[in-house]
């Protein structure tokens, strides 16, 4: 009895499925076995009705499906052509070598195949498995053959397949598509943003050095615009960062049929409303949530305050490790969010406390409640702290254009170059992600830089953590002035992004 080759996803990682079919006499039954969902089960009405509408005879008698390994669940539709196969096969109405190939793929009753989610790990896994052929559904190809080394076959009708497979008929391999292609929809400008010289400048830093970012203003200041357009000015992804980002986006589902393979930062910006399962991932079977879908991208969290508090505090973990775990009965999956995190929040409940020309309706006590909402653990891990200045009616006015992206970009490319040069040869990104062992090996300071960090240490009272970040944003901003020291210029402007937790938080 030959196996029929079929792949299962367990978090980011794809295994192989083996298939295995045995019809014996006695009263007509079918069971699938091997720790199947009800998507799995299901399969076999799928399955029966394909044959018959196709053409083909379901066997009479007991027909038994084992799905190997037994000891992982299996969930979703995509093993109804490797089960067809298996039954036809096993029945002898075909006749083929097929331990080098694997199927994947969902069956309609009429046995024309639907495209399933998470085709990009499954076919790496066939590739790096020895596998010489993946079958896949015909609009799952353009998101598969984008992985070289594996022959991809797009496969519209079981009939279609059962005809290559006999000799009957031939069927060639998809033709690899261009890769890095420019999305036609082109991100917002930064040229479109008007006055607002400072929050321009911090993001620009947070850019150059994958920085964690709040900005904090009164409604219309133009939080959520700046936000929008901080992917404009990050650097192009690379072929790698494109397949890890492109296999979680496969995985939950959301890729578009047309550019299969993620070639723009993601942009990630989820209601407060959402869950912490939503934020972090979920399900019997894990799913990645929106830090993961913020892969490689940025994670824009508005009206910051209004997250519920465990949505909030499940982000301080992440941020750190750049990997989220998810713990279940069945196990432990890891997914990984090296995200850019820019929250955007107003100073209170009415948005006006601070603005220096509309008074402030909001008590005292109203006002602390509103901003002790989010907690000092997380605000400490928010690099730069920026305040959002209502925009002067000069700047609103003016016909002179702002710096565009592009301008900004060449500047943020020009620093992230220095720091892949920095730290050629470790796991190390951007400058955010310096662990504290090397800290003073890739930051050193000026005597006078080193004096005015020790001044704002001691009288800001400072934890170690936000000392570690003022160093970071500082040799962000020494990269961007392409200088290798850090001096007490770029310590006083690193300094200042952590001085609006004074202003706000410790009011009322």
């Amino acid at each position: 009895m030959e196996s029929i080759k079929s792949a299962g996803l367990y978090g980011m990682t794809a295994y192989t499925v083996e298939v295995e079919c045995d019809l014996a006499p006695g009263i007509p039954r079918f069971d699938v076995v091997g720790l199947p969902d009800a998507a799995v089960k299901e399969s076999r009405d799928r399955v029966s009705a394909a044959m018959k509408n196709s053409g083909y005879c379901v066997p009479p008698g007991k027909i038994v499906v084992n799905l190997a390994p037994a000891d992982l669940r299996k969930a979703g539709p995509l093993y109804d052509l490797p089960i067809l196969l298996s039954l036809m096969s096993a029945s002898g109405q075909l006749s083929a070598k097929l331990s080098q190939c694997m199927f994947i793929g969902e069956l309609s009753l009429d046995g024309t195949l639907r495209p399933v989610t998470g085709i990009l790990p499954m076919v790496i896994h066939a590739r790096d498995a020895g596998f010489h052929a993946v079958f896949v559904p015909k609009d799952n190809g353009a998101e598969a053959v984008v992985i070289s080394g594996i022959d991809v076959y797009a496969i519209s009708h079981i009939s279609e397949l059962i005809l290559f497979l006999s000799g009957a008929a031939q069927l060639a391999p998809l033709s690899p598509s261009p890769l890095h292609t420019k999305n036609d929809l082109l991100p917002p400008d930064f040229s479109e943003v008007k006055g607002q010289h400072g929050a321009r400048r911090a993001l620009e830093i947070a850019a150059a050095g994958g920085h964690n970012a709040l900005l904090i203003g009164p409604p219309g200041s133009g939080k959520s615009m700046l936000a929008k357009r901080l992917p404009s000015i990050l650097p192009d992804m690379t072929f790698e960062e494109s397949i890890e980002t492109t296999k979680i986006h496969s995985i939950a589902g959301i890729i578009d049929r047309n550019a299969p393979l993620v070639t723009t930062r993601p942009f990630r910006a989820p209601h407060h409303t959402i869950s912490p399962a939503g934020l972090s991932g979920g399900g019997s079977i894990p799913h990645p949530g929106e830090i993961s879908l913020a892969h490689n991208g940025v994670l824009f969290l508005d009206e910051l305050p209004e997250f519920s508090r465990d949505a909030m505090e499940i982000l301080r973990q992440p941020i750190e490790d750049g990997k989220v775990t998810i713990s279940r009965v069945a196990g432990t999956l890891t997914y990984p969010c090296s995200m850019m995190i820019i929250a955007a929040m107003n100073p209170c409940p009415c948005g006006y406390f601070g603005h220096p020309t509309r008074p402030c309706t909001c008590s005292p006590t109203k006002v602390s409640r509103y901003l002790n909402r989010v907690s000092g653990p997380l605000l400490d891990r928010l690099d730069l702290h920026i305040e959002a200045l209502p925009v002067e009616f000069r700047h609103i006015s003016s016909d002179e254009p702002a710096e565009s992206s592009a301008s900004i970009k060449a500047r943020v490319d020009a620093a992230r170059k220095l720091q892949a040069e920095r730290f050629s040869g470790t796991n190390i990104g951007q400058n955010a992600h310096i662990p504290a062992a090397r800290l003073h090996q890739d930051c050193p300071v000026t005597d006078r830089g080193n004096q005015l960090l020790e001044n704002a240490f001691t009288r800001m009272g400072l934890s170690a953590r936000a000392y570690d970040r003022i160093l970071k944003v500082a040799r962000t901003i020494a990269d961007l002035d392409q200088s290798e020291v850090i001096d007490h210029r770029h310590i006083a402007e690193a300094v200042q992004y952590r001085s609006l937790d004074r202003k706000y938080w410790q009011q009322g």
